[in-house]
């Protein structure tokens, strides 16, 4: 019997990408459930899936809590074995990695930048450019954000000056054909969609173009994140030369 599905998400949400993405792939049915952005969800997500798991994604499989990005592919896996998220090692090990050295920046990187263009915080998700009072309201929206992903100044400066390593490992990944082959895999998606949430600020858009990060990412999330942030947001220097 086909499981009934419930994914708990943020529209935002990169890791969410990544799991509907797979749950298409394999083609199974599901609901979707996009929680508020105002900052409730910690609470309604601590409810469903356990004191801890206050973050999104979380999926109910028959009504059985599932949490987090991985989890979910390796059990979606086993709902339906067919395509293969998993065909190696090496790609569960290009997931990890996806999951655990870059997920973070495509949230640190995005807040990071809406702190120094806090006008534009409607803007990345299609919306136009906030007026005065709407800039107030995102200028405390961005501080709370910054509070809860633990982002500081040296934080941030300290991800981009260690992006372009990212991107060589995930340039290294592809040319070893462990991403960014015929069918896509788990590392693909979990890579790929942080990936996708870069791709919106204009900053980093000379060292993505044409690399395999961009690619990869356009392959398996085509759709456009809104308008972006544009090149200048961070401060003079902050960005590491392509």
């Amino acid at each position: 019997m086909t499981p009934t599905l419930v994914l708990h998400a943020l529209p935002p949400s990169h890791p969410c990408m990544t799991v509907e993405a797979a749950i298409r792939l394999k083609g199974l049915p599901y609901e979707r459930v996009d929680l508020p952005m105002s900052g409730e969800h910690p609470q309604r997500m601590a409810e469903i899936y356990g004191d801890g798991n206050t973050t999104v994604p979380g999926m109910l499989i028959d009504g059985e809590p599932v949490h987090g990005s991985r989890p979910i592919l390796a059990r979606l896996e086993e709902l339906a074995p067919q395509p293969r998220l998993y065909p190696s090692e090496e790609v569960r090990e290009a997931e990890r990695w996806g999951d655990e050295e870059l997920q973070d920046l495509g949230r640190r990187l995005p807040w990071g930048a809406l702190h120094f263009r806090p006008e534009l915080l409607a803007a990345i998700g299609g919306g136009e450019p906030l007026d005065g009072p709407g800039t107030d309201y995102a200028i405390r929206f961005v501080r709370g954000a910054w509070k809860y992903h633990r982002i500081t100044a040296e934080r941030l400066a300290q991800d981009l000056a260690g992006l372009p390593a990212k991107l060589a490992h995930i340039e290294d990944l592809a040319q070893r054909g462990v991403i960014g082959g015929e069918a896509p895999n788990a590392a693909d998606l979990q890579i790929g969609a942080t990936v996708r949430v870069l791709l919106a600020l204009g900053d980093l858009a000379p060292l993505l173009s044409g690399s395999a990060a961009e690619r990869i990412a356009l392959a398996h999330f085509p759709d456009g994140a809104g308008r972006g942030i544009p090149a200048g947001a961070y401060p003079a220097g902050w960005v590491p030369a392509a």
